[in-house]
């Protein structure tokens, strides 16, 4: 599981940012904070789409933190807990 932060002043290319974690399978947990579950692949990908695309792009005060951790080793309080306990439908 990765946490991304960010903080990106260009308003173009913090849009762009967001919606490529989005279509990365990203689920926002706060306006620039997302969580990120999935393969190893798909978040070296991200990874790399960060390195080749954004980071050249940043000015002085621009930053992303990537924090990895075992979804099993975090701890979620609130809301937070509710998006991996599996749902139930009635038909």
């Amino acid at each position: 599981m990765l946490v991304v932060s960010y903080d990106i002043s260009n308003d173009k290319l913090r849009t762009k940012f967001s919606k490529m974690l989005i279509k990365s399978g990203a689920i926002r947990l706060q306006y620039s904070v997302y969580e990120i579950n999935n393969t190893k692949r798909v978040l070296d990908n991200i990874k790399i789409k960060i390195e080749a695309i954004y980071s050249s792009k940043f000015e002085g005060n621009d930053s992303i933190f990537i924090f990895e951790t075992d979804l099993q080793k975090a701890i979620k309080y609130g809301n937070a807990i509710h998006r991996d306990q599996p749902l139930l439908f009635f038909t």
